[in-house]
């Protein structure tokens, strides 16, 4: 009885993470099937280096929109990251369980504000504020980085929280019991320590910051051009493909999903890196 009581469970469990495998292999090959042939048509160099999109003359170069997914994505990471880690250092370290507390449950508060709410805040309240106080439209690269910088903090948060308390108790006690005071003792020892989970918390907030969507359109400014300085409005990958999707057919409907293949192998690429960071770091 217990013997097939296993076997159930290990079938279930192969079950579901066979589900989890074919939904990767379906999105990937209808992504590549769609986007690869339109990318081939378009030619590779021009599409994704190209200044120029322009549907209505079947001219489509993503190469402006690729430059502003990564200045968005890179702002909000220089504005999300340290206060993240700082935020869970705090929180596993330094702060008291009723302090604690109130802070965990502000983030996760932040974590359940849909993304639409973020955007709003910002067309209201950032979009005016910069364009009245630092130059501009208002609806750039700037507003953009300062709104997903904050909606990055909960994963960025959570996750190196969790990586700082699972640390042993014993590292810390040994750099106590050397000599170190309690704040060299979390920056030198536990800190370092838990690099590996704080590193998997930023892949995912590079993954959540580079496909946010609708915040984006509504405070990016959607400009399909160079920017010049971080007030002026820029057109992401991700933008781009929701607003013109619904009447887009034939190259234009390709060179959209071919966008997505972009967007794809960007985020493999940046995984694989990091992940090739961790283990240099844990064989180091």
């Amino acid at each position: 009885m217990t013997q097939a009581k296993e076997l159930i469970a290990k079938m279930l469990f192969a079950f579901a993470a066979a589900i989890s495998v074919a939904a990767v292999l379906v999105i990937s090959i209808f992504i590549f099937g769609n986007g690869i042939p339109a990318i081939a048509e378009i030619g590779f160099y021009n599409f994704l280096f190209g200044a120029t999109w322009q549907p209505s003359s079947d001219v489509y170069g993503i190469g402006v929109m690729v430059l502003g997914s990564l200045y968005v994505m890179a702002g909000a990471l220089v504005i999300g990251v340290p206060l993240g880690i700082l935020c869970a250092v705090f929180l596993a370290c330094f702060g008291s369980k009723r302090v604690s507390s109130i802070a965990k449950n502000g983030v996760q508060l932040l974590a359940g504000i849909p993304s639409v709410v973020y955007g709003f805040f910002g067309l209201v309240v950032l979009v005016p504020f910069i364009r009245s106080n630092i130059g501009g439209t208002g609806q750039s690269i700037l507003c953009a980085s300062l709104v997903l910088g904050v909606m990055i903090l909960p994963t960025i948060i959570t996750l190196s929280e969790s990586a700082l308390r699972s640390v042993p108790q014993s590292y810390y006690e040994g750099a106590l019991a050397l000599g170190a005071d309690h704040e060299r003792s979390v920056m030198r020892v536990v800190l370092p320590a838990a690099v590996s989970g704080i590193l998997a918390s930023v892949i995912l907030a590079i993954g959540r910051a580079i496909g946010e969507t609708m915040a984006v359109i509504m405070i990016a400014g959607n400009q399909v051009k160079m920017p010049s300085a971080i007030t002026d409005g820029v057109r992401t990958m991700t933008a781009n493909i929701v607003l013109e999707m619904g009447y887009a057919a034939d190259l234009h409907r390709g060179a959209l999903i071919g966008t997505a293949c972009v967007l794809f192998v960007f985020i493999l690429i940046i995984n694989f890196a990091f992940s090739a960071l961790k283990r240099k770091g844990s064989n180091g």
